[in-house]
């Protein structure tokens, strides 16, 4: 079942969880090369959704300051102010500001990592950044 906005929800009611069009949005907009029209980004999302659904998660997303625009033609093009990496660690941060416990948050999240990421973790923490480094595996 659809509403009138043509947002589709969690649990098959035919309606999003909140905050999922905005998350699917940016989605398409960081997958992007760049600048895309509500057009464009209505043409990457997944479900039938109204073209005008699209127009006001992209305006609320620019009201909320996520993105820019640019004039093209007699509408707008979209861009991400952040890249993915940087929102979403924007959004950790947020949360672990959110905790009254900072130790326990922080706790709880590195023994819930893989052995892969807690290996990660440890690498940029001890100020190894292992993306700078060269296939031989030396920097």
């Amino acid at each position: 079942m659809s509403d009138p906005k043509g947002e589709e929800a969690a649990g098959g009611s035919g309606r999003r969880a909140r905050g999922e069009l905005e998350s699917d949005v940016l989605a398409a907009l960081w997958a992007a090369d760049g600048p895309l029209t509500a057009r464009q980004v209505l043409e990457r999302l997944p479900g039938d959704l109204a073209y005008t659904t699209v127009l006001t998660i992209l305006s609320r997303l620019y009201d909320k300051g996520m993105l820019v625009r640019n004039r093209e033609g007699r509408g707008y093009a979209y861009t991400p102010v952040r890249d993915e990496a940087s929102h979403t660690a924007r959004q950790m941060r947020s949360l672990l500001e959110e905790g009254s416990d900072r130790e326990a948050v922080l706790t709880r999240f590195v023994s819930e990592l893989s052995a892969r990421d807690e290996q990660l973790l440890h690498q940029l923490l001890s100020g190894h950044d292992p993306r700078h480094e060269r296939s031989d595996g030396r920097q």
